[in-house]
């Protein structure tokens, strides 16, 4: 299940992860760093199919380390049409159990997809396959609307 929490967004609101709980599906990607080569081309990628997500009853959610400041540049400058979320302690990171990389130098990039439920059907853990996130994410979002669909006929 997704561990309930609370993080402030790009823009300094506090994001709660229960007011999706049971209303949409989730899709959590912890990435390491605002503005580095590999975080932007995944954080842009998320951006450019993020309608289809939304088509498809799915919330994006990008979280790291940064303050609110660094992410409020880092969506501005690349346009990102989703939610950035700050979680400097790596507390929400810790719970997720994201690992690090590169001997515990560099934070972990891993997604989560979860369920209308909360639950976590889904994880993928690549540091350097930055777009496959995204694409993994999508056929499972895809996926799980499709069972939702047949389950409800």
């Amino acid at each position: 299940m997704i561990p309930d929490f609370s993080l402030p967004d790009q823009d300094g609101k506090m994001f709660h992860i229960r007011d999706f709980i049971g209303k949409k599906q989730l899709v959590i990607f912890f990435y390491p760093k605002d503005g580095s080569l590999y975080c932007t081309r995944e954080a842009c990628y998320f951006r450019d199919i993020n309608d289809v997500f939304a088509e498809n009853d799915a919330v994006v959610i990008g979280i790291s380390g940064q303050s609110i400041d660094s992410h409020k540049e880092f969506a501005e400058m690349n346009q990102l049409n989703y939610t950035l979320l700050s979680d400097t302690d790596d507390l929400v990171r810790k719970e997720f159990g994201v690992p690090s990389s590169l001997f515990g130098l560099m934070a972990g990039r891993v997604t989560y997809v979860a369920d209308k439920s909360g639950k976590i059907v889904y994880i993928f853990n690549s540091q350097t396959k930055v777009q496959k996130h995204a694409d993994e994410a999508l056929k499972i979002i895809l996926l799980l609307k499709k069972t939702s669909i047949t389950s409800e006929q």
